[in-house]
């Protein structure tokens, strides 16, 4: 009969023998910080919660026009009308990039009105531009944004502007991050610019309102935002070394708390967690049984190397257990995943990987297989000794 097994064990390369690391505890309402180069949840605070966006929302709108650009919809130097409602949103007193009745932005134009100017107007013309009207665009938005994971998403507008059921999620802001970074890469260094302005025109807004980019600390991205229901927040990104980590606040008090809030955030990531090697590639870490095969047994190893973040002052070592159906049924095919290693970090997510098995293991030949039955039906109706031979 076949069950689950599980061989438990410690993974001893690790740092031993100070203290356990401290939770980071952030002044935001609600912050989901991710590592991109290990794939780990760093900090979780209602990170699922639908709150109001304010303008980190725009990454939404942001997100389509690149979508369109790389679909060949549109190309960066093809240019769009200005409607009266965008020219209303340049009164409305929020961002603006200024635009004007007879203006005919590019694309480019408006994928830096939106980005450094943060643009009510741009968002309004990219959505009219690409669907019609805004009211289209955004349920585009909300439908696009559900296949791509965005669960806790919901747009009524393009812009951010407050309204009582247009909702993201600070996961939902990072899933969307993420991908701009991943599947843009060729527009993504456009949320470390600074400043802009449209036709040598001088918004008080022109500069990027992004207050991690003159920092020295390896930011560049991705989005403020900021209303009197959603507080100061901030979609981000920062590079040190060979790691990236992106993450999503919301709820701050002010544009100062915001500032050291972010960060906050990012010394953090980068100094209270060291990246680990804790198994590596073509190398055995546990031996699963097999029933009816030439062998007992089959080594399981890792495809690849896996590396994961530690907290820098974690106390315990970080445990690990391999999981499988078994006993395994031969053949057994070397390379074939027949197994999970699960690791257990301090404070951190479980971590997960396929085990393959090591080598080939034949089916056996008849003598054997009657031995192997034999010995397993002795065992289940008349005991666990066999007789003596």
């Amino acid at each position: 009969m076949r069950m689950l097994r599980m061989l438990r064990f410690v993974v001893f390369a690790l740092i031993l023998g100070a203290a356990p690391a401290r939770a980071f505890e952030t002044q935001a309402t609600a912050a989901w910080v991710y590592d991109m180069t290990t794939h780990t949840v760093l900090m979780d605070k209602n990170a699922d919660q639908p709150l109001p966006p304010a303008s980190m929302s725009k990454l939404m709108t942001i997100n389509m026009l690149f979508e369109a650009l790389r679909d060949g919809r549109v190309q960066m130097d093809t240019t769009f009308g200005v409607s009266d409602k965008a020219v209303q949103m340049t009164k409305a007193g929020g961002s603006t990039m200024m635009l004007q009745h007879d203006d005919r932005p590019t694309v480019e134009d408006l994928i830096h009105g939106m980005i450094v100017n943060s643009g009510n107007d741009a968002c309004v013309v990219v959505a009219e531009g690409l669907a019609g009207t805004e009211e289209a665009f955004s349920a585009q938005m909300t439908e696009r944004g559900r296949a791509l994971g965005m669960t806790a998403s919901v747009f009524t507008n393009s812009s951010g502007w407050p309204g009582p059921d247009h909702r993201m999620s600070m996961r939902d802001l990072g899933i969307l991050a993420q991908r701009l970074i991943e599947e843009f890469p060729e527009y993504y260094p456009i949320f470390a610019e600074t400043e802009y302005t449209y036709k040598g025109r001088s918004p008080d807004n022109r500069f990027n309102r992004n207050p991690l980019l003159k920092m020295g600390i390896g930011a560049d991205g991705l989005k403020t935002g900021h209303t009197s229901e959603a507080g100061y927040g901030l979609v981000g990104s920062a590079r040190q070394g060979e790691r990236r980590i992106i993450f999503a606040i919301t709820g701050l008090s002010s544009e100062a708390a915001r500032a050291e809030e972010a960060e906050r955030i990012v010394a953090w990531a980068f100094r209270q967690f060291a990246e680990k090697t804790v198994a590596k590639a073509g190398t055995r870490v546990a031996e699963a049984e097999v029933y009816m095969g030439e062998a007992e047994t089959v080594g399981l190893m890792p495809a690849e190397d896996l590396r994961l973040l530690v907290p820098a002052l974690v106390q315990e070592s970080v445990e690990a257990e391999v999981v499988y159906n078994g006993p395994l049924i031969a053949p057994v095919k070397a390379g074939t995943p027949v197994a999970e290693l699960i690791v257990h970090v301090p404070d951190l997510p479980d971590h997960r990987v396929a085990l393959v098995a090591e080598a080939d293991v034949a089916k056996a030949g008849f003598l054997r297989r009657l031995t192997t039955a034999a010995g397993f039906l002795w065992q289940t109706y008349l005991g666990d000794e066999a007789p003596a031979s």
